[in-house]
């Protein structure tokens, strides 16, 4: 019986011996001066069919995503009537649509006479030449010259497009290249309104786009560009950030671009015109019909609308509390349909070419008549 009780002991030893013994046990850690693992090992998972899906649209369309900065100088007054000249750098992105080198982006990565240079993702930096311009779509097209094939990006079609669905933008914020961010459509035929222009029918998503992203591609879960990311909504007292309200300018309408830039055609300048919209009251105060129409306080030197005729503000006169520019054509219709807004110029002239015609019905003097005007060619630079 003792012998027996004493092999029993030894056994039980042995064991307790052998499990506090192993390296990988999770006994250890309860021994004094254990030296143990402090933590355990995650078995690696495989990617989500999601996940997989990212990487390869990053994969295969970050070497066609470029890093636009166009320079100009501008002009500043300075104290005692002085001038001085300044270099001002717009930051952007852009994507390559051919292997000869001409690439999407917004126009105003490149606005007016600036010099602009395209660094490639290997690093090389390349003089642009901008092509053509569509400025009411805040679009721009533009061409490097390299001695290689470059791989570029499919255009898809951003008619189909669905809220709800996978969006992936990559371009560079903040001068960050390559950056990859992902949401999804959070609605469409969105219009937003700038200090100077008004975009219309744009795709909203909540992809991260920040500062740099401009001009960079929105693709869909194929990695076809679907947009052209442009704007970003920041309330005030939030920074220069993105808080997952961006917009897009649909791919379909750098299509017409670049349908245009192939045949020839020329997009047709803006009219030339400053206006105020009036209706109602206000309208009937200035001695205008209710239903409203654009008084024009302002006509461009060498425009369309100053080439056929039409007159600015001659005086100002007081309506309520405000002064207001008066004597001016008013315009009442454009191409025989009643002007509901202040975009009705800008909209009208939206997808005309240079040598179109325009019809504008207008009231001057207590008369109505109307006014053919023949639009002139955008600039490129």
């Amino acid at each position: 019986m003792k012998l027996r009780s004493f092999f029993f002991g030894v056994t039980l030893a042995l064991c307790f011996v052998w499990v506090f013994s192993r390296p990988n046990s999770t006994l250890r850690q309860y021994l004094p001066g254990s030296s143990g693992p402090l933590f355990t090992e995650a078995v690696a998972a495989g990617l989500g069919a999601d996940e997989t899906n990212n990487i390869e649209v990053y994969k295969n369309g970050k070497e066609s995503v470029v890093y636009i900065t166009s320079t100009q100088t501008v002009f500043r007054d300075t104290f005692f009537f002085g001038v001085e000249r300044e270099q001002v750098k717009e930051l952007g992105s852009g994507f390559l649509i051919n292997s000869d080198g001409q690439i999407l982006t917004n126009n105003h990565v490149v606005s007016g006479n600036a010099t602009v240079e395209v660094t490639l993702p290997d690093k090389s930096v390349h003089k642009a030449k901008i092509l053509q311009r569509d400025r009411t779509n805040d679009l721009a097209l533009i061409k490097i010259d390299v001695n290689k094939k470059l791989p570029a990006l499919n255009l898809g079609d951003s008619d189909r497009l669905q809220v709800g669905q996978k969006v992936l933008a990559i371009g560079n914020p903040f001068g960050l290249a390559g950056t990859l961010t992902v949401g999804v459509v959070s609605t469409l035929d969105r219009d937003i309104t700038s200090e100077n222009s008004k975009l219309e029918g744009m795709i909203q998503t909540d992809a991260a786009i920040n500062s740099g992203n401009s001009g960079g591609p929105l693709l869909d879960s194929q990695g076809s560009v679907i947009g052209i990311n442009t704007a970003i909504y920041t309330p005030q007292g939030e920074g220069g950030g993105s808080v997952g309200i961006g917009f897009a300018m649909p791919i379909n309408r750098a299509k017409r671009l670049l349908e245009d830039y192939r045949s020839g055609k020329r997009p047709a300048a803006r009219l030339g015109v400053s206006t105020y919209y009036f209706a109602g009251e206000w309208a009937q105060a200035l001695k205008y019909p209710a239903k409203g129409g654009l008084l024009i306080f302002r006509v461009e030197n060498g425009s369309a609308a100053d080439r056929a005729g039409l007159r600015g503000a001659t005086e100002y006169v007081i309506v309520g509390n405000q002064r207001i520019p008066y004597g001016g054509d008013f315009i009442t219709q454009i191409e025989g349909k009643d002007v509901d807004s202040q975009e009705g110029v800008a909209r009208a002239i939206r997808g005309k070419h240079a040598g179109d015609m325009v019809e504008l019905t207008i009231i001057r003097g207590g008369r109505t008549m109307n006014i053919k005007i023949t639009l002139l060619s955008e600039e490129i630079v």
